[in-house]
């Protein structure tokens, strides 16, 4: 008997039908349907399964508001409450806070450096150390004034970069060129927010502030890692892209941080207390917001991805301080920043990405695999089916408790070398290839079936964890 065929039972004693054709299951449950798109190598969990049909099945009563479909990606897993890898799409007037949970805006970055690998590998312990110490050991002057949150929260960006103090971190950067890279950050664009949902300690009354986590990767799989152009696939699309093989480029991957769990908590409360009175709740335990409500909480958290972006730029300044003095120039550029933990208003729908990335046409995306595994950087093919979306890594295949519990976690036969520095040794043991599905498949199948087209692989050389 084959793996789907006991799944298929187990979930058919829980009222799910199921299919399998094409590298895609099919489910269904009562009204609610859902499709996951995976190779028949890879696993599928039926905690996972429930997650995304609990999401899909999502109403709220007395409201014009529904979910129109659940789709998921092939690093589909099963979350704290939302399905890692999944992309669920509603009507316009309605939001699940809980969809993407409170790491919002997590999301990557790409960034060049104009140093091969051959000459970088010459100065590896010195550039080890330097990002040590700016990335481990909090040694940042990044200073914020309250007046630079109110430009961010309630003009943006680029209102934000114009009101920045020259004090500290901000003496070394080259603020024309952070301009120029603004336009490179995928998703601003559709997100609006106001300051009155930030934190009120970002508006204490002083003249500078130094939020303790700005400029910081966080725990769990967020890393900063230095990679090598291993292969090029698309020599055009490499080309506007300003890769070549064999350099050096930098990966961040991030989020929002604190602000984010304060923003995402807030509204999943809000989600639970606005559910009507005298209606029994769903047996799922997730809510919605409508209308008005919904709004106000797009707005919020728009709030937490205004400071995700800003977190990501200033580790990319961060690693510049750290790399200039080392090579005597700084002639890194941003290749794109791109979010896969927001709520994003397109084509008339509101499409929850958890752990999933936009992948419209000619859209640059980034796929990693673990630390001891090949990243990607794909354009997009803007697939209507797939939610003009794609994956965002390779997918959790053993849980953290899991490999937190192995005496030992040895990669898998196809690992490539790796090294992580880190403060914390368990960081070695949750986050180890074996962790992590195999990223070759994830990207070979969202090839065939129409949702990205390679451009450069990218090796792992030194990956960095809080």
């Amino acid at each position: 008997m084959s793996t789907f065929t006991r799944l298929q039972k187990r979930l058919s004693r829980l009222g799910i039908d199921s299919e399998y054709r094409n590298a895609t299951y099919r489910f269904r449950r009562h009204q609610a349907e859902a499709q996951v798109l995976l190779p028949e190598t890879l696993p599928l969990e039926e905690k996972a399964v429930q997650q995304l049909l609990d999401f899909a099945s999502v109403y709220l009563p007395g409201h014009d508001a529904r979910v129109h479909c659940a789709r998921a990606t092939p690093d589909f897993h099963p979350g704290a409450i939302a399905p890692v890898g999944s992309i669920v799409a509603t009507t316009p007037n309605m939001v699940i806070p809980a969809a993407i949970g409170t790491d919002i805006n997590c999301g990557m970055r790409l960034l060049s450096t104009g140093i091969h690998y051959a000459e970088a590998r010459e100065r590896q312990s010195e550039l080890t150390e330097a990002l040590r110490r700016r990335l481990l050991f909090d040694r940042r002057d990044v200073p914020v004034t309250p007046q630079s949150f109110s430009a961010l929260f309630d003009e943006g960006l680029p209102a934000w970069l114009a009101s920045l103090p020259q004090l500290g971190l901000w003496r070394e950067v080259d603020l024309a060129r952070l301009a120029v890279e603004l336009n490179r950050i995928a998703g601003t664009d559709a997100v609006r927010s106001h300051a009155r949902h930030a934190p009120a300690a970002f508006f204490a009354p002083r003249d500078i502030l130094r939020p303790a986590s700005l400029g910081t990767v966080g725990s769990g799989n967020h890393f900063v890692e230095l990679q090598v152009v291993d292969a090029i696939f698309d020599r055009h699309a490499a080309y506007r892209a300003g890769l070549r093989e064999g350099e050096v480029v930098v990966m961040i991957h991030t989020g929002s941080r604190d602000v984010g769990f304060y923003v995402g908590q807030r509204g999943i409360d809000s989600a639970r207390a606005s559910w009507p009175a005298g209606e029994k709740y769903p047996a799922s335990g997730l809510f919605a917001l409508a209308d008005r409500q919904a709004d106000e909480y797009l707005e919020a958290m728009g709030v937490a991805a205004r400071y995700a972006w800003i977190n990501r730029i200033v580790l990319t300044e961060l690693i510049r301080s750290a790399w200039q003095p080392i090579f005597a120039r700084d002639d890194s550029k941003l290749i794109v920043d791109l979010s896969h933990n927001i709520i994003l208003q397109e084509r008339g729908m509101n499409l929850h990405r958890k752990g999933a990335t936009p992948a419209g046409a000619g859209q640059f995306a980034l796929i990693p695999g673990s630390m001891g595994d090949y990243s990607w950087l794909v354009a997009g093919q803007g697939h209507p089916d797939w939610l003009w979306s794609c994956s965002h890594g390779a997918g959790r295949a053993e849980r953290r408790q899991r490999m937190r519990n192995r005496a030992d976690a040895p990669p898998r036969p196809d690992a490539l070398p790796w090294q992580c520095i880190t403060l914390k040794e368990e960081r070695l043991r949750e986050e180890a290839p074996a962790a992590y599905k195999p990223v070759t498949p994830v990207i070979e199948v969202q090839e065939q079936a129409g949702l990205i087209q390679r451009i450069a692989r990218l090796r792992p050389w030194i990956t960095f964890k809080a």
